[in-house]
């Protein structure tokens, strides 16, 4: 039988809920250890999108039972000529052809929004591992066509095992080359006099990060975009903790960072942004904020246990200070893209 996509609102509760139900069993079996979506933030998603995207987020049936998901994101003030997508299959409905259906879906709506491309990920074995690249995966790239262009590793910090006297030394090393520089940290949204440098720091991520080949544009980040992105945040139940250095003859935050952890899942939080302006580099200005900010952020949130972060498998020097700090490598994906 052919599959039957359901979109899913806020308006059909129980059936949203379906959703979330497959999201995470599908994620315990293909990334053990993975945390669960909060049904806190899962709820705010289907009403409040991502500042400046549309979301749209389909059940799949498959004789009449739950089979799968289908989850988009479409840009709607930059990238809008890609379309991002993300499918599972839940686990006990694997093997019948749901996968390829939400794949050519996915394609069809692209389509249908007159988009150039679109984009899905999926996981891959580690780089260095043994472990064999899931050929379910592979096959079905190459049966639409699409190409393999950017691999990212998912790492995680056991907050158990940081080793104190290790980031000591780190940060003692990095205050030696950052003279001229002031250590600023807030929790919540960003204070008012720093919120345009976080705007211009946000916004200019993907020219500095590495992309391979993933065609993408740098996003549109005023400040209203960030206040408005710290109001999806917080209904959400996500509690940012962030560190900034401030170059003190200009006044400027030119180095920011930020963990943030989620409300029901209070042994989990996320590594997320860490960037430095260009022209500021060359002071171990990451390394002092991250190592700063790992510690204000346990202050406020002692029940986390656990922190991960994701970093595009080529960017080896962000790579190598969250190893520093004690991130180890838990799963690896990467995305694929399909030009229309």
């Amino acid at each position: 039988m052919t599959p039957e996509f359901i979109r899913i609102s806020s308006a059909d509760y129980p059936t949203a809920l379906t959703f979330l139900a497959i999201t995470n069993r599908a994620n315990e079996v293909d990334l053990p250890g993975w945390p669960p979506f909060p049904e806190i933030a899962f709820r705010a998603s289907l009403d409040l999108p991502w500042p400046g995207n549309a979301e749209e987020k389909y059940l799949v049936l498959l004789d009449g039972e739950p089979a799968g998901v289908v989850d988009f994101t479409i840009p709607l003030l930059d990238n809008v000529t890609n379309f991002f997508s993300t499918v599972r299959t839940d686990p006990a409905m694997r093997g019948r052809g749901v996968g390829a259906a939400m794949v050519q879906f996915s394609i069809d709506r692209a389509r249908e929004l007159g988009r150039a491309r679109v984009a899905l990920n999926s996981a891959i074995p580690i780089p260095g591992s043994d472990g064999p690249e899931d050929p379910a995966v592979a096959a079905l790239a190459a049966r639409f066509g699409f190409k393999a262009v950017l691999p990212e590793v998912h790492r995680a910090l056991d907050v158990a095992t940081i080793d104190e006297e290790a980031l000591d030394r780190m940060l003692a090393d990095a205050w030696t080359k950052a003279d001229g520089y002031e250590l600023v940290q807030w929790s919540g949204d960003v204070p008012e006099r720093f919120v345009e440098d976080v705007a211009y720091l946000d916004g200019r991520l993907i020219e500095d990060a590495p992309m391979g080949d993933l065609v993408i544009e740098a996003m549109k980040i005023d400040a209203q975009r960030v206040r408005d992105t710290e109001a999806a945040i917080k209904a959400r139940g996500r509690r940012p903790h962030d560190s900034g250095m401030v170059h003190t003859e200009s006044g400027r935050l030119v180095c920011w960072t930020s963990i943030v952890a989620e409300e029901g899942l209070d042994w989990h939080a996320w590594q997320q942004i860490t960037i430095v302006e260009p022209q500021h580099r060359g002071h171990r200005l990451g390394t002092i904020v991250k190592i700063a900010n790992l510690r204000y952020f346990m202050k406020a949130e002692p029940k986390v246990t656990e922190i991960g972060t994701f970093n595009a498998a080529a960017n080896s020097y962000m790579i190598a200070i969250n190893e520093d700090m004690g991130f180890r490598a838990r799963h690896a994906f990467e995305n694929w893209q399909l030009e229309l």
